[in-house]
């Protein structure tokens, strides 16, 4: 059975074009349109679709102002918004993600571009991921701006992990983690000073796709600006929305998070976002000073960037272990490299498991592998991390 599709926009030629696309893959069948907000929000409310293409700018009624009222009506589908790359499209597409849309495509700039081959294959994959999405996502972004959502005190005594010696800092912060006081402001005696990470230490890197500009507000936030460590992320984005998205992170929490810029000197305490449309990579300079990379090398594992470009440059890196974190996801982008990885470094793997996953790809292809240290939920990522690495 066909899987079936609602797509929200003004323009006529546009909503032409993308049914067009989306009739043309035996997946999927458009069943309704509509020309704006209002319209579509009448159409989800008595009508159940698999998925919403849903455009950001419309008279009457936004994407985001649909978005807000079918939060406020608890009416949930699964979203994917058409979006613009430009500073303000940006921003509000991020904040489309926050309000429960499970992913979205940057909007070609004319009809042309619509119909070109890249973006129709790009359009149907990523519609097809968020066709997978877990049925309760945005129910779960509700719940989220709600409150935020503590983690049991009861977790940090059930966790395993490695045998860990935790300084009293840390101790103090996985405290305040579990008693939800953790926030942008809070004092924490011994801070990280602006150094580069030095050689012999540990690194985060994180892995994450479909769901994951959600999932990373439950799991960057928590961490702390003494980290003991710097965090590599890669987040599969088109390139004029990353920064949008590390300015969000930032916003939350206490962690400075920045898109990476080449040549850059990584830091602890400090989380690095790979720019869309760039592979990113860590070389090493000199003495205990490592920097940031960008490749312009083709799509691997259909995405740009890609985790396994940052996973396989680590292999040769100085660092004593590398924490990799593999998070929501569609597709298997990091498996390969963590398990080349695994061949020369002390590696600890964290995934998340399937329950709190968007689309459970990425974190079950890396499970299968048997690579895994741990498989934790969402909220309990941060928790998992901050053990492995510690807090001065």
């Amino acid at each position: 059975m066909k899987k079936k599709i609602l797509v929200v926009d003004d323009s006529a030629l546009m909503r032409r074009v993308l049914c067009d696309i989306i009739n043309s893959d035996d997946r999927f069948e458009v069943t309704d349109t509509a020309r704006d907000g209002s319209e579509g929000f009448k159409l989800v409310t008595a009508h159940k679709y698999d998925a919403v293409v849903l455009d950001v700018y419309m008279p009457k009624m936004t994407g985001l102002e649909m978005l807000k009222e079918m939060q406020n009506s608890r009416v949930y589908a699964n979203v994917l918004m058409a979006s613009t790359a430009t500073g303000e499209g940006a921003r509000e597409t991020i904040e489309a993600l926050d309000l429960g849309a499970v992913d979205f495509i940057k909007k070609p700039e004319n009809v042309a571009g619509a119909r070109a081959n890249d973006f129709r294959i790009h359009f149907l994959n990523t519609l097809h991921a968020v066709t997978l999405a877990s049925p309760s996502h945005m129910a779960a972004a509700g719940r989220h701006m709600a409150r935020t959502s503590p983690a049991r005190s009861s977790t940090l005594q059930r966790t395993t992990t490695s045998a860990v010696s935790m300084t009293t800092e840390t101790r103090k912060h996985l405290e305040s983690i579990s008693n939800g006081r953790i926030g942008k402001t809070e004092d924490i005696s011994r801070l990280v000073h602006d150094i580069p990470a030095r050689m012999g230490k540990k690194i985060v890197a994180i892995a994450s796709s479909t769901g994951g500009p959600r999932a990373l507000q439950s799991v960057i936030p928590k961490l702390p600006k003494n980290l003991r460590a710097p965090v590599l992320l890669v987040q599969h984005m088109p390139k004029g929305f990353t920064k949008s998205l590390a300015e969000r992170l930032t916003a939350l929490g206490e962690i400075p998070v920045t898109e990476a810029v080449d040549g850059e000197i990584i830091k602890q305490g400090h989380v690095y976002i790979a720019q869309g449309g760039f592979h990113m990579n860590l070389d090493y300079k000199s003495g205990d000073t490592y920097v940031i990379r960008y490749s312009d090398e083709p799509t691997r594992e259909g995405v740009k960037p890609c985790a396994n470009y940052m996973y396989e440059s680590l292999a040769n890196s100085r660092f004593d272990e590398v924490v990799c974190v593999v998070m929501t996801g569609m597709g298997s982008d990091g498996t390969a490299g963590i398990l080349n990885l695994k061949k020369k470094k002390n590696v600890r793997v964290i995934a998340q498991d399937e329950e709190t996953s968007t689309v459970y790809g990425m974190p079950k292809a890396i499970t299968l592998a048997g690579a895994v240290n741990e498989v934790v939920p969402l909220e309990m990522i941060a928790e998992h991390i901050i053990k492995n690495v510690g807090v001065y």
